[in-house]
C-alpha cells in the first residue's frame, strides 16, 4: 500500500504442479515487457541473459520464488507458456530485476479526444493501479502523506483547469484492491455524503462506513472502467457509484472478492483467517459475483479460471440489508439506447472484431479435450494455429488501413510504447475509446433527458 516494492513484480501460485501467475504488479518489470499475462504458467526458470533454463514443473512454490528473485538491476529468464497458448506453444522472457519507482505505481491522468456530430470533446481518464496510502507519513504527522484520494484529488482538479475535460472516466483494469480507507474516501470525491460499503464480521454486525465530507471534487458524467482482475477496493468503489448511479460502469464482471482476512502469528509463519465480508450499500455482497457492469465488454479473461468463484472453498454471495441512499441519475430507462449504440459500434470497430474471433476461438479449443502426441501433427497444429493468428491481425490491420505483416514475430516491433516503456496494448486502447463513446452517450441521452424533466 506504500507503493514500495522490489522485484520482478508477479504474484504467484502452485497449480497442478505448476507456477501460475496470479497478478502482476502494475508498473513492474514482468508487466513491463508485455509478454506475460495473468494466467500463464511458468514452467522454467534460468538465470542471466544465457543461463540454462531448469525446469521447475513439480517444485515449491518457496524454491521457485527463490530462483525468480535476486539483486537488481540483474536479468532473469522465464519460460512461459501463455494462458492463450493452443498447443502448449512456450516463449521465452527476459526481465531485469528492479524497484518498482513510486510514482509509476500511484494514479495516472490523460486526456483523450473523440468526434461527435462535428465537433470534438475532451474525456479525462485517471487510471488507478491500486489503492494505496503511506500509513507511516500519515502516523507520524506529514500533512504531504501519499494516498490515492489525494492524488485522484489533484489530477481531477488539473484535468477540469488544464485540458477543460468534458466528462471523466476512471479506470480500475487490473486494480487488485489496497487501503479500504482509500475506497471510502475516493467515492467521497463523487457524492456530497453518504454510506459507501457495509461490513458484517463474524458474528453477524454490521459497521458502515460514511463519507462525511460534503466536499465535491467532481461533478460531471462519469464512466468507470473494470475487468476480471479489479478487486476488493476496486469493487467496493465501483459498486457504490453504481448504486448511487453516479457514474456508468462498464467493462467486464469484477473479479468477486468481498472477503477481508488478518494475519494471526505462529510460532513457525502466519494463519490468513477470514473474518469479515463486504457489502454494496444496496445489500449485495460483492463477493463470488464481483461487480456486474451496466454494460459488457468482451472478454479474453476465462471467468471459470479467474475470479473469486474459481477457488476452491470460496464464501458464498449473499445480503444484508440496504441502506437508504440517494440516486443522482437514472440509468433504466435509457440503458437499452446505450447497450444498443454500442452493440452497434463495436459490429464493426476492428479491435472488437478481433478480440471476438479470439474469444470464439478459445471457447472452441476448450472444448477439445484431445491433445496431440504425434509430433508431426502437433508441428502442423501450431502451424496452422499461427497462421491462423497471422490471418486475423491482418485482416484487423487491413480494417485500419495499416501494412500487413509477413510473420507474427514481427508484430511486437510495430506496436507504440508509452512513456514508461510499456507497450501499448491495442485493445486495451479500443476498450477505452469506447468507454468514451459510451460516456459520450450518457451525456447526449441521459443527461438531457434529466434536464428536460428540470
Amino acid at each position: 500500500m506504500s507503493l514500495s516494492l522490489e522485484g520482478i513484480g508477479a504474484v504467484l501460485q502452485t497449480e497442478n504442479e505448476n507456477t501460475k501467475i496470479v497478478r502482476l504488479v502494475p508498473a513492474g518489470p514482468a508487466e513491463k515487457t508485455g509478454q506475460i499475462k495473468t494466467s500463464d504458467v511458468i514452467v522454467g526458470v534460468g538465470q542471466g541473459a544465457s543461463g540454462e533454463i531448469q525446469d521447475i514443473i513439480g517444485w515449491r512454490l518457496d524454491e521457485v520464488v527463490a530462483l525468480i528473485r535476486g539483486p537488481k538491476g540483474t536479468t532473469v529468464r522465464l519460460e512461459v507458456i501463455p494462458a492463450d497458448a493452443e498447443d502448449g506453444t512456450r516463449r521465452i522472457v527476459s526481465i531485469i530485476r528492479n524497484k518498482v519507482k513510486l510514482e509509476e505505481q500511484s494514479a495516472q491522468k490523460r486526456v483523450i479526444e473523440l468526434d461527435r456530430d462535428g465537433s470534438t470533446y475532451r474525456l479525462g481518464v485517471i487510471s488507478i493501479p491500486t489503492f494505496y496510502i503511506d500509513f507511516n507519513a500519515l502516523k507520524s504527522g506529514d500533512s504531504n502523506y501519499k494516498s490515492t484520494t489525494r492524488d485522484v484529488e489533484r489530477l481531477i482538479k488539473e484535468l477540469q483547469r488544464e485540458d477543460k475535460i468534458d466528462g471523466l472516466i476512471v479506470d480500475l483494469r487490473d486494480n487488485g484492491g489496497g487501503s479500504l480507507r482509500e475506497a471510502n474516501e475516493l467515492v467521497g470525491l463523487f457524492i456530497n455524503r453518504g454510506p459507501t460499503v457495509q461490513i458484517r464480521d463474524q458474528q453477524g454486525r454490521v459497521n458502515i462506513l460514511q463519507d462525511s465530507n460534503p466536499k465535491v471534487v467532481y461533478h460531471g458524467p462519469m464512466a468507470v472502467l473494470v475487468n476480471r482482475l479489479s478487486a476488493s477496493a476496486s469493487e467496493i468503489f465501483a459498486g457504490a457509484i453504481q448504486d448511487y448511479q453516479r457514474g456508468i460502469i462498464v467493462g467486464n464482471q469484477t473479479f468477486g472478492k468481498g472477503t477481508v482476512q488478518t494475519l494471526s502469528p505462529l510460532r513457525q509463519g502466519q494463519l490468513k483467517l477470514t473474518h469479515a465480508k463486504f457489502y454494496r450499500i444496496s445489500g449485495d455482497s460483492t463477493q463470488h459475483k464481483g461487480v456486474v457492469p451496466d454494460i459488457r465488454f468482451p472478454s479474453l479473461y476465462d471467468m471459470e479460471e479467474i475470479g473469486e468463484s474459481a477457488l476452491d472453498g470460496a464464501l458464498p454471495w449473499d445480503q444484508v440489508h440496504p441502506i437508504p441512499h440517494r440516486q443522482f441519475i437514472s440509468l433504466s430507462s435509457t440503458l437499452p439506447e446505450l447497450t444498443a449504440r454500442h452493440k452497434a459500434r463495436i459490429k464493426t470497430d476492428p479491435d472488437f472484431r478481433y478480440m471476438q474471433a479470439q474469444i470464439d476461438r478459445i471457447t472452441e479449443i476448450k472444448n477439445d479435450n484431445l491433445i496431440t502426441l504425434n509430433e508431426a501433427m502437433l508441428q502442423a497444429e501450431r502451424d496452422a494455429s499461427e497462421a491462423w493468428q497471422l490471418d486475423i491481425e491482418n485482416q484487423r490491420r487491413s480494417a485500419k488501413q495499416l501494412p500487413a505483416l509477413d510473420k507474427l514475430s514481427d508484430l511486437e516491433d510495430t506496436l507504440e510504447k508509452d512513456d514508461q516503456g510499456r507497450i501499448i496494448n491495442p485493445e486495451a486502447e479500443a476498450i477505452l475509446a469506447e468507454t468514451g463513446r459510451i460516456l459520450l452517450d450518457v451525456i447526449s441521452v441521459t443527461y438531457k433527458k434529466l434536464l428536460a424533466r428540470q
